[in-house]
């Protein structure tokens, strides 16, 4: 409650004196060590969207590598970075199915693999044409895949052995704990994204670079032609940014909250996991951190492709109406609960609950 009172007040006091002004705040001062000791990354860029901040980043990437292509996972999500529209139809990579106004051939330039899949992930590197590989450290849009044991070791250090940057994104996996995945499980990234958490609601996002990339892009600069690098929009970095930046950095994703968070998730996981048990239903829960999936077939699931005949629409979605009427919402585009630092415990067995209730009936 602490925490929420002094992010509504810096919020509040901000927008009162200016929402943007082309110009640098007190608070941007603040942000860059913050950032710097959250997720150890040196060099950080503000933007609006987690996609502007994959795009970027991915503009880095081949600037300072001279390699035109990137590598992505099949079911992955980046927002709406057109190179990771892609996915894989009968092991060939293709546009993803209903793009609009699409007309490239966008595999020309991205690599479409299995996640998990260290053979698949070899091969394609094996050219040396791939100028960054973009990662999610836990699949999170297709259900919910988690990492094989080493898996990210063998990720990284492939990515290092063939010249390949390595980004990992964050977005939906800053449940995991304050650093996100990459400082509980020590992953070394090139490039770090984390968007729409970082403000609290407040439409924003930021990219990180380590010293290397910084330095070789710095390089790049000094040589390139002069002129507008494609890179930040007028209202990236505006103080009403940075106000909500600052405030959910120090009051709100703190250690306190994540326990708090982490122990209600694990509460959540047990529950749903008996309901699945005592009614056995061929389902499985999965969870990262603070944030919680059911998933109505069995599990784990190891990639993509999995993930996707994993989905049950019509089942799926008469579960959220049957919750609905017994007065529990859970994302209603995902089978997905995150644990907020607000959630009570009461509000997390209610959950368990209404869940249960639906899955005597469809049981029976």
């Amino acid at each position: 409650p602490n925490g929420q009172r002094i992010f509504r007040r810096q919020h509040i006091g901000q927008a009162a004196s200016g929402l943007t002004y082309m110009l640098p705040s007190e608070d941007a001062l603040a942000i860059g060590p913050l950032l710097q000791q959250r997720f150890g990354l040196p060099f950080w860029q503000i933007a609006t969207t987690a996609t502007d901040a994959n795009r970027f980043a991915l503009r880095v990437a081949r600037a300072v590598t001279g390699r035109e292509k990137i590598l992505v996972f099949n079911g992955c999500y980046h927002g709406s970075v057109d190179e990771t529209m892609v996915r894989l139809i009968d092991g060939k990579p293709v546009n993803r199915p209903g793009l609009a106004g699409e007309f490239r051939d966008l595999t020309r330039t991205a690599k479409v693999i299995e996640f998990n899949d260290v053979s698949a992930l070899e091969a394609a590197l094996r050219d040396k044409d791939v100028a960054c590989v973009i990662a999610e450290p836990v699949l999170t849009n297709s259900c919910m895949v988690l990492a094989d044991p080493g898996y990210h070791d063998a990720l990284r250090k492939l990515t290092r052995q063939t010249g390949t940057l390595l980004l990992i994104d964050e977005t939906h996996t800053i449940s995991t704990g304050p650093g996100g995945y990459t400082r509980k499980y020590g992953l070394d990234p090139d490039f770090f994204v984390l968007g729409k958490p970082i403000a609290g609601g407040v439409p924003a996002s930021v990219w990180g670079m380590s010293d290397d990339v910084a330095s070789r892009y710095a390089d790049y600069n000094r040589t390139k032609e002069p002129g507008y690098s494609g890179m930040g929009t007028t209202l990236s970095a505006n103080p009403l940014q940075f106000a909500a930046m600052r405030a959910t950095l120090e009051e709100v994703m703190t250690q306190e909250n994540y326990d708090r968070m982490d122990h209600l998730a694990r509460r959540l996981d047990a529950g749903l996991t008996g309901v699945i048990d005592r009614y056995r239903l061929p389902w499985h829960v999965s969870r990262v951190g603070a944030r919680v999936e059911f998933i109505c077939a069995p599990g784990p699931l190891r990639n993509g492709a999995e993930a996707e005949m994993a989905h049950a629409p019509e089942l799926e979605a008469a579960i959220h109406v049957a919750l609905v009427n017994r007065g529990v919402l859970i994302a209603p585009f995902h089978n997905m609960m995150l644990i907020s630092p607000a959630t009570s415990a009461a509000q997390v067995n209610r959950l368990i609950t209404a869940f249960g209730a639906v899955a005597a009936k469809l049981a029976a």
